[in-house]
């Protein structure tokens, strides 16, 4: 491996049916993009092959057997596997789930050793992907289980940043789930990634409300006024610049969210479906809170139009500048902490 200053990027494949692996050959067409990372597919050349094939794309890789072998100007691949595999573009089948599974095994296990810088994961398929060793709702579940710290789902453009209290649970467990203790540490977890992955000193946060209307004064529910309200409170008198809880509707309608450098939702759907709304294709899902960097695109795995060569490959590409400005702005954080306390 020559010597090079350049972010490595792990890139787990996702589902090998899926639109995964042609998004991320689509983002590598463009030969300037080894200009700014070092990009390490993991997975295998046949299943690449199959899909440049499928796709007539004509994307060069350097095919190797350990991050030591990678050149900072091409396309690696790095085998983790070397049968056959049935690829059926378009379809959820078992096969493609487990070797989904092998190919983000790899990746994470490269993260966590440091032999990749960050992580793009491409969209897994749920079910499939499904077994003994992958027993999560999402990869942000699997790589909580797997890295240290506490994960926050951030689903993020350049100005809109919207984080989830609960994130892939049913809705008929939210209401129970929502508490003083919850709320308190996903603001803390959002509050120190604006800080520390964003480079804002003192972020402005909004929550949003449980309820209808937030329960209009306990008559559409009572959390918003027993539980959210106090707890907001309290983290204000902490000194940290918290606000809420505001009604959805009414804050994403009326542009409300400008205002802040990030938004919590209750539940899932409550912060996604605005957030696609306005930014969908653009959009990128970053998994805070732990020890490394990991983003993905803001799309599942897209079976309707796999090998059909129309996948944007916008919101992959994205989700990979999105992993180097992370990257870059928490080890310029890290830096200036160490410089601080060396000081003392």
């Amino acid at each position: 491996m020559e010597k090079s200053e350049k972010i490595i990027v792990g890139i787990s494949l996702g589902d090998l049916n899926g639109i995964g692996i042609e998004v991320v050959l689509k983002t590598f067409e463009d030969k300037r993009m080894f200009d700014f990372c070092t990009p390490v597919l993991f997975g295998a050349q046949r299943a690449i092959s199959h899909h440049k094939k499928a796709l007539d794309l004509y994307n060069n890789t350097h095919v190797i057997k350990q991050i030591a072998q990678v050149k900072h100007d091409a396309l690696n691949v790095l085998t983790c596997w070397d049968e056959e595999v049935p690829i059926a573009l378009g379809t959820a089948t078992k096969e493609s789930g487990s070797f989904a599974l092998k190919s983000l095994t790899a990746a994470v296990e490269a993260l966590q050793n440091g032999t990749v810088d960050t992580l793009v994961t491409a969209p897994i398929h749920k079910e499939t992907i499904q077994s003994e060793d992958f027993n999560f709702p999402g990869h942000t579940e699997y790589l909580e289980s797997k890295l240290n710290g506490k994960s926050l789902m951030i689903l993020m453009t350049e100005t809109l940043r919207i984080g989830l209290i609960t994130g892939h649970i049913p809705i008929s467990k939210v209401a129970e789930t929502i508490s003083e203790e919850l709320i308190t540490e996903k603001v803390a977890l959002l509050y120190q990634s604006l800080q520390e992955d964003f480079g804002i000193r003192r972020p402005k946060i909004a929550v949003l409300g449980l309820n209808p209307h937030c329960g209009d004064k306990g008559v559409i529910g009572s959390e918003d006024e027993t539980i959210t309200r106090p707890t907001i409170q309290k983290i204000k008198e902490t000194g940290k610049l918290v606000y809420g809880p505001y009604a959805a509707d009414g804050f994403f309608g009326s542009e409300t969210y400008k205002e802040f450098d990030g938004v919590l939702a209750m539940y899932h759907d409550q912060g996604l479906a605005p957030f696609k709304a306005l930014s969908f294709g653009d959009g990128v899902n970053f998994t805070a809170g732990l020890d490394k960097i990991r983003t993905s695109p803001d799309h599942g795995t897209g079976f309707d139009i796999a090998g059909k060569g129309t996948a944007n490959a916008s919101s992959f590409k994205a989700a990979l500048f999105a992993s180097l400005q992370l990257f870059k702005k928490r080890k310029e954080h890290q830096g200036l902490v160490k410089n601080q306390l060396s000081k003392k």
